[in-house]
């Protein structure tokens, strides 16, 4: 079927998850929304990110998208269940059940760190999923509050980046864990950071490739795929900034046009 898939996130953070799509699925349109208006969703309400997931879904299935990513481990927590009964009629992918279905599937893992938003960290979904389907496994968590901020700014792989990440990184629940998620998809542009702070002896995992995996396997299932040689991607944001596109760059690897929707206007 060759219509787009609907990608959404608070800002350029979830253009890892887009650009982990694109590369995986090469034959895919997409759409994909950042509701900088309102960034970051770390800091929000639950019932606000609610708010804001409706009037975007609606946005995105209003332009024909026929499945719907979000790209945004605080809006997946809060809103995926929403979205779902709000939207039947599609297929609805959060980056969280991928993400835990990946980590407990290995059973090498025994501790699992976690670094996300507030808003995730607060909504305790990850540590539920998790013993839900293995309650041997221990489950440690820390908000990292100044993280998306910092890699929005552009500040990764640098000096500055690598001293927040490593403050963060020394806590003390931390200390002999298996492996780390990185629960914010802003974080994949850390991950050689995170990596090199634990000397490579802890596996770092981000969710971009494995929703990517996943969305794929629904596509197929529900026979999406599309046959289109030539694909659209088009980018959209609820506020227009010049140093958002450049960032935007950065984040999904090559120049991308931007269209500004106000759609709370």
């Amino acid at each position: 079927m060759n219509k787009p898939i609907g990608i959404y996130d608070s800002g350029t953070g979830g253009l890892t998850v887009a650009k982990a799509i694109a590369e995986m699925l090469p034959n895919e349109s997409f759409i994909y929304f950042g509701d900088t208006a309102h960034l970051p969703y770390g800091d929000k309400s639950k019932e606000s990110i609610q708010l804001y997931s409706k009037r975007i879904s609606d946005f995105l299935i209003g332009k024909g998208c026929k499945a719907l990513v979000i790209a945004c481990n605080t809006a997946s927590a809060h809103a995926y269940a929403t979205l779902t009964e709000r939207h039947p009629e599609i297929p609805i992918i959060n980056v969280v059940d991928p993400t835990v279905e990946y980590c407990v599937k290995d059973k090498s893992y025994k501790k699992i760190g976690i670094i996300a938003t507030k808003g995730t960290v607060t909504s305790r979904i990850y540590p539920r999923k998790i013993k839900k389907v293995n309650p041997e496994i221990q489950v440690f968590q820390n908000a990292t509050p100044l993280l998306a901020p910092m890699i929005e700014e552009g500040f990764f792989n640098n000096r500055i980046s690598q001293t927040v990440i490593n403050s963060y990184l020394s806590a003390k629940n931390f200390k002999e864990i298996d492996a780390l998620i990185l629960a914010c998809t802003h974080y994949p542009l850390i991950k050689k950071e995170v990596e090199r702070y634990f000397k490579d002896n802890v596996a770092v995992i981000d969710s971009a490739s494995v929703v990517a995996t996943v969305t794929k396997n629904v596509l197929i299932k529900n026979n999406l795929l599309s046959s289109s040689q030539i694909p659209s991607r088009q980018f959209f944001v609820s506020d227009y900034t010049k140093a958002f596109e450049k960032t935007a760059k950065l984040f999904f690897g090559e120049k991308i046009t931007l269209k500004e929707d106000r759609i709370w206007d």
